[in-house]
C-alpha cells in the first residue's frame, strides 16, 4: 500500500476519511509525519499521518 501522506504537499486539497463534516481541508504542511491541514469546517487541525490516511482530492491548491 503506498502511503499517500508522505507525498502530500502545502495547497493539496484532502479529505478526513473519519470526518467528513469537516469538508475539504488545504495542506499547510507536512514536516516528519506530522500534517497540519485547514479543513473548511473544522478550522487548522495538526494530525499524525501515521494514524490517519487522508484522501487526495486534488493535487493542485
Amino acid at each position: 500500500m503506498a502511503d499517500l501522506n508522505s507525498i502530500l504537499t502545502p495547497g493539496m486539497i484532502v479529505r478526513h476519511p473519519d470526518r467528513p463534516g469537516w469538508g475539504d481541508g488545504q495542506v499547510q504542511s507536512n514536516i516528519d509525519g506530522r500534517i497540519t491541514v485547514n479543513f473548511r469546517e473544522e478550522g487548522k487541525v495538526v494530525l499524525d499521518g501515521s494514524k490517519v490516511a487522508l484522501i487526495l482530492v486534488s493535487a493542485a491548491g
